[in-house]
């Protein structure tokens, strides 16, 4: 254990926040996951201007995510050396020239260049701002910023498609960048009124530290957003496909539907924020584990849709999808960083967001796979191509790739819910009197600082 006097020194200084430290945080933040889930949609209308090369193309998406997830891990530790706030700036200054050069590409190899740019600036903004978030406010109040935090993010996922079919029907697919890059470039300015987290003195670990994964508590926390990518993100990326290559549903009413997914996952984080403070027994513990029950639950009623059933017997299904996505959105990142040492958020942030953005990319990718692979075993040509993507016309074939698909997808998430449940108890039973390195963790700076306020945590 260390002493007094060195536990004082590797202290980081943080100055109070100010009241604009939310607003410009979330303004950037809202930026990465509209990035994300939005950018695909003007693939149609870059090919037309820029070339249809498929590898190309995807790169314009793929170059961004996998910049994103790999970035993260790097992007961790720099954080706790050069400080929050440094780091929250750079991205955004990152994030802008790649969003510039994107906007005035004039050929596919210099957007897919920009794009991953912009990835590597975005994973710096997510490190940066809920570091900031967890070093700048305590007990209810970081609670509440990182309900907020959630919010913006589920938020920023379910409008990202729609924002930016909007600015490419008003305007042209090289609006989409401009914009964000007016966004980030006013966030890079006003990251001068951010709160000043100074780094921690002492020695220097490596710049990818994976260290902090031996804390169980926090690699089960780590792990809750892989359940989150199986069970929903897939889901969300591809639904749409199924009602259209099942139903043959058109893509507005596909959208519309959609909503039944997304909207619990705006109202949900706001909302169990405010039950975990009020309600002593709702810890995060009982939150991530209803939050795997309605993934699980929710998957398992999504294949009425293969039934031939109504679209109405899927909606409690989509719904308990979002429940389950929303339930601990903001609320895991919180916990996450509240048992790792303060100096040591950056780090702990950057595993965090690697574990998420990683298991998307993955996951989402492997649901194509398999999906393809299964139609591909009873079509040929462009035949299986097009059923693939979700074009009407072998309803039959698509629906048994789609239920072979999502049956995976309930196998791999129950799978991940039994190693959380298993990693979390092993943390609950070696805690009481242990010192070793795997559980030498702080107690949960937001429970303990909610008991001076006299607030659960």
């Amino acid at each position: 254990m260390t002493d007094t006097s060195t536990a004082e020194s590797a202290q980081q200084a943080v100055a109070p926040p100010s009241r604009w430290t939310l607003p410009i945080v979330l303004a950037a933040q809202f930026v990465t996951p509209t990035a994300i889930a939005g950018t695909a949609i003007a693939l149609p209308h870059i090919s037309t201007d820029l070339g249809s090369n498929p590898t190309a193309l995807q790169w314009v998406v793929n170059g961004f995510n996998v910049a994103f997830a790999l970035a993260t891990l790097v992007w961790g530790t720099l954080s706790d050396r050069i400080g929050h706030r440094q780091t929250f700036a750079l991205g955004a200054i990152a994030v802008t020239l790649g969003s510039v050069v994107s906007a005035i590409a004039p050929n596919l190899l210099v957007l897919d260049i920009a794009r991953v740019i912009a990835g590597v600036g975005a994973a710096a903004i997510l490190t940066g701002s809920s570091s900031l978030i967890s070093s700048a406010y305590e007990g209810s109040r970081r609670t509440h910023a990182f309900a907020i935090f959630g919010t913006v993010n589920g938020l920023g996922l379910a409008l990202g498609p729609t924002i930016s079919g909007a600015l490419v029907s008003l305007v042209d697919w090289r609006g989409v960048f401009v914009v964000h890059a007016v966004i980030l470039a006013a966030a890079a300015v006003g990251s001068r009124l951010l709160p000043a987290v100074q780094p921690a003195a002492g020695p220097r670990g490596p710049i990818l530290d994976l260290s902090l994964l031996r804390n169980r508590e926090f690699l089960a926390m780590c792990l809750v957003p892989v359940a989150g990518s199986i069970g929903f993100v897939t889901l969300l990326t591809y639904l749409p496909s199924a009602f259209s290559g099942i139903k043959n549903l058109g893509a507005g009413d596909a959208g519309l539907l959609m909503l039944a997914m997304t909207i619990p996952v705006l109202v949900t984080p706001l909302l169990i924020a405010q039950a975990v403070t009020r309600f002593r027994g709702l810890t995060v513990g009982v939150v991530v584990l209803l939050s795997l029950g309605a993934l699980l639950l929710g998957n398992a009623g999504i294949l009425l849709l293969s039934q031939g059933n109504s679209f109405v017997w899927v909606l409690v299904p989509m719904v308990l999808l979002g429940l389950g996505f929303g339930l601990p959105i903001g609320l895991v990142d919180g916990h996450a960083l509240s048992v790792v040492p303060e100096e040591r958020t950056g780090t702990a942030a950057g595993l965090l967001n690697f574990f998420r953005i990683g298991s998307e990319a993955v996951f989402v990718a492997g649901y194509a796979l398999v999906l393809s692979a299964v139609v591909g075993s009873k079509l040929s040509g462009s035949a299986a191509d097009d059923t693939a993507a979700g074009q009407f016309g072998h309803p039959d074939v698509y629906r048994n790739a789609f239920v072979t698909t999502v049956i995976v997808l309930i196998a791999l998430l129950a799978v991940v819910t039994v190693a959380i449940v298993a990693v979390r108890r092993r943390s609950s039973a070696a805690a009481p009197g242990s010192t070793s390195p795997e559980n030498d963790a702080p107690a949960d700076r937001s429970a303990s600082t909610a008991e001076k306020e006299g607030t659960p945590a």
